[in-house]
């Protein structure tokens, strides 16, 4: 019964849907204007129903329904709760739904808290997002239906991939989800703009919230899954420019050009119609995630779909969304005005500059991310890694973060390098001198860059603050400060683990030793051990840091039953100055078991770093919903006094 509950209430929010882009549109006429009236109700009414069909499914793994197919699939009587649970996103229908009930949520949420903009406008917005909506609910009745039953129901489930039972699950996939579906609202917000003609401060002061709201997510989503990634998958990398790892870089990347560009033409009345072409390409970049992962056409741990008619499901929704979106932008570009001019040297020059440059690295990474899948189709097979991606994206990544530390300082509209030449003879004069130390030790160029840039960064990020009370300095400006900052750590880390990890692979006997970077490391034993679905062998280490006190690490290679698969769990040690990564292998025939080990320094702060750029994004995000929320207070005061006055 619970699953046909939650199989009505998708039906019923499509149906909604489908009468909210009615009424969106025909209240847009003059003889429809009344229908417009229905549009917010449709939309909040939506988002409730789709929030009541994902809660049915949760249910569902909750109990083990086995006479429902998605929890025969992915779910299993033994399994831990939190991996019941976290199973009903972990599949390809699941993580549909949870993706159709953030649509569902975002568009209700829009329509009951946003009032800035002219009601045509929003009607406008609220069509687009209900008509984009259209799109996904239909690929889930029709292709991807996660309540459909079983007949009769399966005697166990098959249980949920090893490697998705983890924490990291319960937190990454919700994270990146928020942030591609607040894009789809970034998107309906530009599609409202453009067929009303409305694209200015207003309209950009609307979108913002969603904008920073999404890159936030996608931040913190990409930080989860690197780290998920880094420790679960036992390799020892953070990135390896995985496909599918480029499905979720390249939507961030559009959305923090995007958030750039958005905030100039909030504050200043200019970049109208770049601001709306990015709206359309940061959602572009989430479809085209989305199209890699459930298509078929990639094999990995993230992707979900294995049949080639969702992927030309996906295809044909990429192209009606965004074709018909560039369509669109080509018919009304010649009405969207130029805004406001500013001169090259200002710091809307800085932003207009760094936003090309991260247009070209989303195109690199675009471009080497497609090239693979294009070749293959066309018979060849062509590998496009990290040899490709690290020096083609330095090519536009360094120059932007050299500006990234100078634009803060400019002005808004016209400024002159002059005037602030003294301010950055500090991070210039620091950035070239850590680039000559590290240089003069032989480090690799890209770390010697990375370090040099790093150490500028952390300076220059500061300066903006120069000469302020910081008790007066508002979130909006302590956040770019955050973030900039995060962004120096980050790439700090990112160089220091590319010059200085040291990696070991060895075969030991109980009681040998061996060295790794500054540590001893002993194997002490190797043992049997049980967990709730699975068995392992797991080697206790003991390590000691230049000679100091010892630790105990316990990396161990599991054996699940459910479905079958073995999995390395890897076990680290942190201290401040890095990570001790450990790794279980396999028993060689004289009896020694094959360790690999790395002593990686600085590699934490990578993602210490993309927690603070997140941060800095949400004070950035809390300043701006404090500052609007002090204008509609303003407002609606003055309303009241002037009908206190008439009366």
């Amino acid at each position: 019964m619970i699953a046909e509950f939650g199989l009505a209430a998708l039906w019923l929010a499509a149906a909604l849907a489908a009468l909210q882009l009615l009424a969106g549109v025909l209240g847009l006429t003059a003889r429809g204007a009344e229908l417009g009236q229905i549009v917010r109700p449709l939309a909040v009414v939506q988002g409730v129903l789709t929030l009541l069909s994902f809660l049915a499914l949760m249910v569902l793994f909750w109990q083990t329904d086995l006479s429902v197919k998605l929890v025969a699939m992915n779910s299993h009587s033994a399994k831990p709760l939190l991996y019941k649970l976290a199973g009903t996103w972990g599949n390809h229908e699941g993580s549909m739904l949870l993706w159709v009930m953030v649509m569902g949520l975002a568009g209700s949420f829009v329509a009951l808290v946003e009032r800035r903009l002219p009601e045509p406008t929003m009607l406008a917005t609220l069509a687009g997002q209900a008509f984009v909506s259209l799109g996904f609910y239909a690929f889930l009745l029709f292709s991807s239906n996660p309540f459909e039953r079983l007949n009769p129901a399966a005697p166990e489930g098959q249980g949920l991939n090893p490697l998705l039972q983890d924490p990291g699950l319960a937190f990454h996939p919700p994270t990146l989800y928020i942030g591609y579906v607040g894009l789809s609202v970034a998107f309906s917000f530009a599609i409202g703009a453009l067929v009303t003609r409305e694209v200015g401060p207003a309209f950009a002061r609307a979108m913002r919230p969603w904008v920073l709201g999404s890159w936030i997510f996608l931040t913190l989503g990409i930080v989860a899954g690197s780290y998920w990634a880094y420790y679960e998958l036992g390799w020892g990398g953070w990135w390896f420019w995985d496909p599918v790892e480029n499905a979720s870089l390249m939507p961030w990347l559009a959305a923090t050009a995007l958030l750039h560009s958005v905030s100039v033409l909030a504050a200043r009345n200019a970049l109208r119609a770049w601001t709306v072409m990015l709206g359309v390409v940061a959602f572009s970049m989430s479809m085209v995630g989305t199209f890699l992962v459930r298509s078929g056409i990639l094999t990995s741990v993230h992707a979900f779909a294995v049949d080639p008619e969702r992927g030309s499901f996906i295809l044909a929704l990429l192209l009606i969304n965004i074709g018909g979106a560039l369509a669109l932008f080509g018919l009304r570009a010649g009405t969207v005005t130029e805004g406001e001019r500013f001169a090259l040297t200002s710091r809307e020059g800085a932003l207009v500059f760094n936003n090309v440059l991260l247009s070209a690295t989303l195109g690199i990474v675009l471009l080497g991310t497609l090239y693979p899948l294009l070749a293959e189709a066309l018979g060849a097979q062509v590998s496009v890694g990290p040899p490709y991606f690290n020096p083609m994206s330095a090519v536009f990544v360094v120059p932007m973060l050299v500006v990234m530390g100078i634009g803060p300082l400019l002005r808004w509209r016209r400024d002159s390098l002059a005037r602030v030449r003294w301010s950055v003879i500090v991070p210039l004069a620091l950035m070239l001198l850590t680039g000559a130390a590290f240089a003069l030790k032989g480090v690799a160029v890209l770390p010697v860059l990375g370090m040099a840039l790093a150490a500028g960064l952390v300076v220059a990020s500061l300066l903006p603050l120069r000469g302020r009370k910081l008790r007066q300095v508002k979130l909006p400006l302590w956040g770019m400060v955050v973030a900039h900052f995060g962004v120096a750590v980050a790439l700090f880390g990112m160089a220091c683990d590319s010059a200085y990890t040291t990696e070991k692979l060895v075969a030991l006997r109980e009681g040998e030793t061996v060295a790794v970077g500054p540590w001893q490391i002993d194997l002490v034993a190797i043992e049997p051990v049980a967990g709730p679905n699975w068995t392992a062998l797991q080697a206790t280490l003991s390590a000691r840091y230049d000679g100091g006190s010892a630790v105990k690490l316990q990396p161990q290679a599991r054996s699940f039953w459910t479905p079958p698969q073995q999995t390395s769990e890897s076990a680290l040690e942190t201290r401040w100055n890095g990570q001790l990564y450990a790794v279980l292998g396999e028993r060689a025939e004289d009896g020694r078991w094959q360790l690999r080990l790395w002593w990686k320094p600085f590699v934490t702060l990578i993602w210490y770093g993309g927690v603070l750029i997140a941060l800095g994004g949400l004070l950035a995000l809390l300043g701006r919903v404090a500052s609007d929320l002090r204008r509609f207070i303003a407002r609606d005061k003055i309303a009241y006094r002037k009908s206190r006055q008439g009366r």
